[in-house]
């Protein structure tokens, strides 16, 4: 694992914010340790293909499980992203780097090398690139389908605030298996939690999605714990289902240094079945929503439940 430790190093826009006191976890999100035959050969096929993994660079706290069991979510177009988003631990800064033209190869070889089922591939945000990255996500799913053409592909993307429209036609005449990009938290915290994007253009980039290609799916999440309340959150569940959005993920912040925003409070279980109920009433095809639910976790049982239920919606045996 990489020392996610020293947030002065990392995140060189938060260190002089004043530190924000971390509460106790409680009991229903602890985590074992990360360990194990099969965590450390998924460890082994990252670092051999020298890829990034936003497990690691985020502090996910299923790490120890998903990599237990071969699954990584490999971040591509670098380590270090454009945006200072204030709940996220994944470096900032400008990127000391041009886009690496081998890493779609060597993401291909690591899908095939774990014999994935289900990938999911996501990024740092790359403002200083001209199309935000877009024609590096079509390559790098243009070579999983050659490599490995049994598995199926989904990715989680920046929000190509500063492209052309054509940056995310890109992406979508690749055909990903799933098309996922967070809105991340309700549209008031905005200016504070996600200040480099825009809700509205976030909602209507996965709306533009749909509407390119009506048959991929769409998938959406935001963490609750971030100082928003329920009624803020029935209305981002009313405003991804007039986008069309097919999957809903809602899971609890965790903060991962005293720089980052802070936990107003950690949601109960009880909470996350009661959102996970709405959502489904109000039409999503596919819900996850627990403490510990992050975008990738259990992406592939996920990403079979929910083309069932889209078959079992259009009467498809």
């Amino acid at each position: 694992m990489r020392d996610l430790k020293i947030p002065e190093q990392r995140h060189p826009e938060k260190a002089r914010r004043p530190d924000n006191a971390q509460p106790k976890k409680p009991d229903w999100i602890r985590v074992r340790a990360p360990g194990g035959k099969g965590y450390e050969d998924t460890a082994r096929i990252m670092r051999e293909n020298k890829l990034v993994t936003v497990c690691e660079e985020a502090g996910c706290p299923n790490v120890g499980e998903c990599w237990s069991q071969g699954h990584a979510t490999m971040m591509i177009m670098g380590e270090v992203c454009t945006r200072a988003c204030t709940f996220c631990n994944i470096a900032t800064g400008k990127p000391p780097e041009d886009l690496d033209a081998f890493e779609p190869g060597r993401v291909a070889d690591a899908v095939a090398k774990l014999g994935l089922n289900h990938v999911v591939i996501t990024s740092v945000d790359r403002d200083d690139v001209e199309d935000g990255g877009a024609e590096h996500f079509a390559q790098t799913i243009r070579a999983i389908r050659h490599r490995a053409p049994a598995t199926t592909i989904e990715i989680l993307t920046p929000d190509f605030i500063k492209c052309a429209p054509s940056a995310l036609e890109k992406v979508v005449e690749a055909r990903p298996d799933v098309f996922n990009h967070n809105l991340e938290t309700v549209p008031g915290l905005y200016p504070e939690v996600r200040p480099g994007a825009r809700y509205f253009h976030s909602l209507r980039l996965l709306q533009r999605v749909k509407e390119l290609d009506p048959s991929m799916f769409t998938k959406s999440g935001i963490m609750v714990g971030l100082g928003e309340d329920r009624q803020s959150v029935m209305q981002v569940m009313d405003d991804m289902r007039a986008a069309d959005i097919d999957f809903l993920t809602i899971g609890q912040y965790l903060q991962p240094t005293p720089k980052h925003h802070r936990v107003d409070r950690f949601v109960h279980p009880d909470e996350f079945a009661t959102y996970e109920k709405a959502a489904y009433g109000k039409g999503f095809l596919m819900v996850s929503a627990t403490p510990l639910t992050r975008s990738s976790y259990h992406a592939g049982d996920d990403f079979a439940q929910l083309r069932a239920a889209r078959n079992k919606k259009l009467g498809i045996a």
